[in-house]
């Protein structure tokens, strides 16, 4: 190979697009089978070839966590494969005949493909078993699956998967095959290299940046700068006349709001100038000037913002939950404490921005984009195009990163409008300033707590209001006025505590785009919920980990996470003098994450991290490498947010713009993580979100630990 070859030549020489994919004629998950091409496909999970090739179909988005992998480990697993055997085909490219919906989030690729993923491997498995009993025409109870064979006991004879495959094809599919006892597996449970990452290294992996077509275009998008804006003139002519500009056109703000829960998008307000490369769009759209009507948001501020969350702060709101009286406990205890926290509007920030193409034709639409949410994008593109979904195919690729980000289809619609109005295959790339400046940002609260405790130190009630900025809304009206995503995990505290009450308040600003954000709720009130427990355990006079201990003694799970945590971080030994430890619990549906962080404080405030010991449930475990870098990399996210992230707004503008003004913690700032996994046969859990919550306060109590000062608002910055 060519060593002065590109990564970008490669893939445009090499690695082609994403391949279509069919659901085999009448077949969905459980059906009968039929056969397409060499081989047999029991269901339309996979396949396995003459040539013993297992091809694995799954439907959730790679974004870096691996999860593909993990879900093969799964198919492999049931279907007693020789893991060197294994491939992954592409995703199917028609979310609307699809056997679910396609959606990747919430931490669910695992934890919603645990069961079916067996069934199908388990079902294949019997299947091939069955085959080579009636090859060999021997009792059927005298013949096991093992590593992509099936072998006859008695005799030692064996057939390969590949060899059994024209003749498992002829045979009905068992709708209940029985799944192999956990104490059989050899796959799951083990540490398994991912099967992304050779593409990624050389370079064949195809993320959406790196979509090319024949006859493709490159759009690039002036936005209003004022959230809401719209476009009142521009110069077209200075902008037509720049190198390889081909088109000028304006996109009028949009919104786009599905049904039976689908997703909801909204597009700013913009000019489009499409080009023969990046560079020139680029070019082309920096000659627009753009004359903008700010709108109402023109006046738009943070400190605003701030003043009306801590007024709403002070009224009643919408019960979220309650038991006991929490007021009257409060009044009556022997000693209360009172706190109120904040926490900022925040960025996703992926590696790679938004970009999609589209390519519309009279009567179908391909789209390739790096989404999470297939079905979504499938819709709106559908609605842009004026056609039936089913004629919109949307290829999946690999993406950037996406942190609930690519779950918004905005950057979809805007490259099907681009590509139906110019009449060809478009590719839409965001700047960094763009993505930044029109992101899907975490909702902004200011939370007011107050605690009551009895003479031992121990809470006997617990009061907390949320004022915050709505993310549900998007959706329609909240039920109940009631907004989950502002207050889970604090409506749902593990701790044994007699009197909680929980209320909130919403704060709409239209103009401000809200979406999920890496944990979401769980990831500001975590950090709420656990600052204001270690409040309570310094004002009674406890140790903030035996206290949470007392705490949780009816949540099993909590408690053993919580114990390994400390355990592994050796809680009660003393530190070099200047650092000091800061414990913290999270829950994310239903994976438990405990951490403890070491902290140190320099003479500018600037803050160290330079260990943190983090110990999860997450259920069975599947890829034990998967799972360590999940914890891990879940931990760097929510500890740049911790020290830095905050999205501002100054007349309705969004002040970052890249990672000057939104900084990540760099590598040299990274702490040493260790993962510690919790033996487990609990409910299955994901593992992408459960890391993020727990970090920003075990790092805040840490500095507690080591300086006495309290960290009530998100970032932290220098500690002064």
């Amino acid at each position: 190979m060519n060593s002065n070859v590109t990564r970008r030549d490669f893939v445009k020489t090499g690695a082609g697009l994403v391949i279509a994919f069919h659901l085999p004629p009448g077949v969905a998950a459980g059906s009968s089978p039929a056969a397409a091409g060499p081989g047999f496909a029991p269901n339309a999970w996979l396949r396995v070839g003459t040539d013993g090739i297992v091809t694995l179909t799954v439907d959730k988005s790679e974004m870096g966590q691996g999860s593909q992998t993990g879900l093969a480990m799964i198919l492999a697993e049931e279907l007693e494969a020789d893991w060197s055997t294994v491939r992954l085909g592409p995703m199917p490219e028609n979310p609307a005949g699809w056997s679910r919906t396609m959606r990747t989030g919430g931490s669910n690729a695992i934890r919603s493909s645990w069961e079916p993923l067996r069934a199908a491997g388990a079902a294949a498995r019997e299947m091939l078993v069955t085959a080579a009993a009636e090859a060999w025409n021997v009792d059927r109870a005298t013949c096991r699956a093992e590593r992509g064979t099936v072998v006859h006991g008695p005799s030692g004879r064996r057939l390969s998967y590949g060899k059994l495959a024209a003749k498992t094809a002829k045979l009905p599919v068992p709708q209940h095959a029985p799944l192999k006892d956990p104490q059989e597996f050899r796959l799951l449970g083990t540490r398994v290299a991912r099967l992304d990452t050779p593409g990624k290294v050389d370079g064949s992996a195809v993320f959406g940046i790196d979509v090319t077509v024949p006859g493709m275009l490159i759009a690039s998008i002036e936005r209003s700068p004022v959230l809401g804006g719209r476009v009142r003139r521009f110069n077209a002519a200075r902008a037509r006349a720049m190198p390889g500009v081909r088109h000028v056109l304006e996109l009028a703000p949009s919104s786009w709001i599905g049904t039976n829960g689908a997703w909801a998008a909204g597009c700013a307000a913009g000019v489009a100038v499409v080009a023969d490369t990046y560079w020139q769009a680029v070019q082309g759209r920096r000659v627009l000037e753009v004359e903008w009507d700010e709108g109402e948001a023109a006046t738009l501020d943070s400190a605003g913002v701030r003043a009306q969350l801590a007024a709403l702060g002070d009224q009643a709101g919408v019960v979220a939950h309650a038991h006991g009286d929490a007021a009257a406990a409060v009044a009556g205890a022997a000693k209360r404490i009172e706190a109120a926290y904040e926490v900022p509007f925040l960025h996703h920030a992926t590696m790679e921005p938004m970009n999609c193409t589209a390519y519309v034709r009279a009567d179908s639409a391909d789209v390739w984009a790096p989404t999470q949410n297939q079905g979504d994008a499938q819709r709106v593109a559908a609605d842009v195009a004026g056609m039936p979904k089913e004629k919109v195919r949307i290829h999946t690729t690999f993406s950037g990163g996406g942190f609930g980000r690519r779950l918004e289809p905005d950057f979809v619609s805007e490259a099907v409008r681009v590509s139906k109005a110019v009449g060809a295959p478009v590719k839409v790339i965001w700047s960094r300033e763009d993505d930044m400046r029109n992101g899907f940002y975490r909702p902004a609260s200011y939370n007011r707590l107050a605690a009551g405790l009895d003479a031992s130190g121990r809470p006997v009630a617990w009061t907390h209001r949320i004022a915050g900025t709505p993310l549900r809304l998007k959706f329609g009206p909240l039920e109940k006025g009631l907004d989950d995503s502002l207050v889970d995990g604090a409506d749902s505290l593990p701790y044994a505590i007699p009197n909680v009450f929980v209320d909130q308040v919403v704060l709409e600003l239209p103009a401000v785009p809200r979406g999920p954000w890496r944990s979401v709720g769980v990831s500001h009130n975590g950090f709420v919920t656990e600052c204001f427990l270690d409040e309570i355990a310094a004002g009674g006079g406890r140790d903030p980990f035996e206290l949470r201990r007392e705490l949780l003694r009816d949540k099993p799970r909590h408690l053993r996470t919580l114990e390994l945590a400390a355990e592994k971080a050796g809680w009660s030994t003393p530190l070099p003098a200047g650092r000091g430890r800061g414990i913290a619990l999270a829950e994310w549906g239903p994976t438990v994450c405990a951490e403890v962080a070491e902290v140190s404080v320099d003479a500018d405030g600037s803050v160290r991290v330079p260990r943190v010991a983090c110990a999860v449930d997450c259920g069975p475990a599947v890829n034990v490498g998967q799972i360590e870098a999940q914890m891990q990399g879940g931990i760097v996210f929510g500890l740049s947010a911790a020290l830095y992230g905050e999205i501002t707004l100054e007349r309705g503008r969004v002040v970052q713009g890249n990672f000057d003004t939104y900084p990540m913690v760099l590598m040299p700032e990274a702490p040493v993580v260790e993962v510690y996994i919790v033996p487990s046969n609990d409910a299955q859990g994901g593992t992408g979100e459960p890391a993020v919550p727990p970090i920003a306060p075990a790092v805040c109590n840490a500095i507690f630990a080591a300086t006495g000062k309290r960290i009530r608002k998100l970032p932290i910055g220098k500690v002064v």
